[in-house]
């Protein structure tokens, strides 16, 4: 049976289709051949400067992982999990690898996130009274997927700082409120569209629990636990001093100092976390550092592939002509036109989104539309990839409600993110 494409096939090979229609209609001939091959150019240049930022937190994050941020994550959402999954037995694998998995995604560790999740999903099925249908505990975890859970959007981050933003970070605080509202309705979207005829019966599935599920409680010595807090009132004692410094602190001036703090505390807060925890962590920090190398190295093709079709496409006129067009709709939401895209293709492709992302950040990285654009992608997820991977590894085919819940949740979280950027951009 062939494979059925992707949708961003089809939008790519449109974009590209139209500016030379346009460019034809145009005279612009020229300017989308030279535009070829400046992106194709641009995009390169910008993913080789991704390579040094990207490996560098991607060795934090390899750092946290080996100090058990993930189990202690774990342990502070399991309350709110089990209320949310009621139908899963105490103890059962299930709740543990969809905690892990959750945990993953809101530290940024995708990598770690998929197999973890795909995990939960079969030991879901497990306890599947009807094999290839959805359950709802199954819709719900997909839902949290798609709602993207995430706290640190590190891939964003980095476009951002190489692309040469005044404040790279400053997208944290934002996106984390948007991720919360998509994330809020892909719950409560999941409990409205909910069959109630199709509750789980699975109270006489035995429940299971390995030994590698089981936490630890965290524990210091008193040596570390004495650098930490001589850590924690140095960096209070600079706060209070450069505070006296300004006349007047309002939530502008706090807010911009945040952000310029923030970056430099995560990273030696993620190294006394491993240093606590008695992780190697320059060894750890290196091991990352080849992953976020080989990640870099993957994403160029995706990237050259969006930014020669963006560039074209804006080359051409044709972008100009697509912004009159949707005009009275992005006029009346506020939304600039060149970020429409990146709310059409997110959902569909997660590496077609973040090159529009790129390239929208790379163009003028202290605009409005990449503010928004980093935003948006930040707080949002791949909503079919994630279905397509998820279910497809237990084979479910009758999805029920998770499609509606998961674009309501994208929807809701595409609507935050342009709120929440207009609240904090002039700050």
């Amino acid at each position: 049976m062939k494979e059925k494409a992707s949708p961003i096939n089809t939008i790519w090979l449109a974009m590209i289709l139209i500016s030379v229609v346009v460019a034809a209609y145009t005279g612009h001939m020229e300017d989308i051949t030279k535009a070829s091959f400046d992106s194709a150019k641009s995009a390169v240049t910008l993913a080789i400067g991704l390579i040094g930022a990207m490996a560098l937190w991607l060795g934090l994050m390899k750092i946290l992982e080996a100090a058990g941020a993930l189990n202690f994550i774990s342990k502070l959402i399991y309350p709110l999990m089990k209320r949310l999954f009621p139908h899963i037995p105490e103890g059962h694998a299930a709740l543990s690898a969809i905690i892990m998995n959750v945990s993953a995604n809101m530290l940024g560790l995708g990598n770690a996130a998929t197999p973890i999740g795909i995990k939960a999903m079969k030991e879901l099925d497990e306890i599947n009274p009807k094999k290839g249908t959805a359950t709802d505990s199954m819709v719900l975890f997909l839902a949290i997927n798609t709602s993207s859970i995430t706290i640190l959007p590190l891939g964003v981050i980095t476009v951002r700082a190489v692309a040469g933003a005044d404040s790279p970070a400053n997208i944290i605080i934002p996106a984390i409120l948007a991720t919360l509202v998509s994330t809020i309705t892909a719950i409560f979207a999941c409990k409205f569209f909910s069959d109630k005829s199709n509750v789980e019966n699975i109270k006489e599935i035995s429940t299971k629990k390995t030994s590698e599920e089981k936490t630890d409680e965290y524990k210091a010595p008193v040596l570390k636990i004495i650098i930490f807090i001589l850590f924690a009132a140095l960096i209070a004692t600079s706060i209070a001093i450069n505070m006296y410094q300004v006349e007047k602190i309002t939530f502008d001036v706090f807010f911009k100092g945040f952000s310029n703090w923030l970056v430099p505390l995560l990273i030696a807060v993620f190294l006394l976390v491993g240093y606590f925890k008695n992780v190697k962590v320059y060894e750890v920090l290196t091991e990352g550092a080849k992953e976020g190398f080989n990640t870099t190295v993957r994403i160029i093709p995706f990237m050259v592939a969006i930014f020669v079709a963006i560039g074209m496409f804006r080359s051409s006129g044709a972008l100009d002509i697509f912004a009159l067009i949707l005009s009275p709709l992005t006029d009346f939401i506020g939304m600039p036109a060149d970020v429409l895209p990146l709310a059409v293709i997110r959902p569909l492709s997660g590496s077609g989104s973040f090159g529009i992302m790129a390239e929208i950040v790379n163009n003028d990285p202290n605009s409005f539309s990449a503010y928004l654009a980093s935003i948006m992608q930040g707080s949002t997820e791949t909503t079919f990839y994630v279905v397509a991977v998820y279910f497809g590894a237990v084979g479910i085919v009758k999805t029920r409600h998770v499609i509606k819940a998961a674009l309501l949740a994208d929807f809701a979280g595409i609507a935050a993110s342009l709120i929440f950027a207009k609240i904090f951009f002039e700050m």
